[in-house]
């Protein structure tokens, strides 16, 4: 596999490399995991998607639109306040 070279802030790439060694990887591997582990907007989508349609299946439950942006504003509210 090609190397590439990704110019970052000194910090950024410390801070990487620390995380790396306290996991007993390189930088390198590290981020090569990262990379495979991560998911693309599209990907997260279609993960969503998938999701949905085994709810429906499963139990019935299809949300509206309106339904999931209340319930996730009602996540989010939570997840703040568990925050402080």
């Amino acid at each position: 596999m090609a190397d590439a070279n990704i110019r970052i802030p000194a910090d950024a790439r410390n801070r990487l490399a620390e995380v790396a060694a306290a996991e007993g990887m390189s930088l390198r591997a590290y981020l090569s995991r990262l990379a495979d582990e991560l998911l693309t907007p599209a990907e997260r989508a279609e993960q969503a998607e998938r999701a949905r349609r085994m709810l429906r299946e499963w139990n019935g439950y299809d949300p509206s639109q309106d339904e999931e942006e209340r319930l996730d504003a009602e996540l989010d509210r939570r997840l703040s306040e568990a925050a402080r």
